[in-house]
């Protein structure tokens, strides 16, 4: 099984945050379980930085840094994704969980975060 992390796991996995469930800790701490970073999340951040709402000491190159010094993959956007947004139901409207949602679905991922918004789409999800 292939996982795709939502950007605040990642922050909290780099931070070995007590935030994370035991599922999510599990699965990072898994080296045969691939897991997946949509660069949808470091857009996310870097907005975040940008509008000072999230601070890191070393900015966007640091959150690279925690992506690759876990043994995290980066996976881009695809044409399908964006398709599969468009059918996406209108349960909430924030870009970046939504696309993350779409990547999950189209490369039949399962989505590790907490978020209770992405928990209410029919998506295969761990927390």
């Amino acid at each position: 099984m292939n996982y795709l992390l939502d950007t605040h796991v990642v922050l909290w996995a780099a931070a070995n945050s007590k935030e994370l469930s035991e599922n999510a800790k599990t699965i990072i701490l898994d080296a045969n379980a691939p897991k997946y970073v949509s660069i949808i999340s470091a857009w996310e951040v870097a907005i975040k930085l940008g509008t000072h709402k999230l601070y890191i000491d070393g900015g966007l190159p640091e959150f690279y840094r925690m992506i690759d010094n876990n043994g995290f993959y980066t996976i881009g956007i695809e044409r399908e994704y964006i398709s599969l947004l468009e059918q996406l139901p209108q349960i909430h409207r924030d870009p970046f969980d939504r696309m993350l949602i779409a990547t999950a679905l189209a490369e039949d991922f399962t989505l590790v975060t907490i978020d209770e918004n992405i928990q209410k789409y029919d998506v295969p999800q761990l927390w």
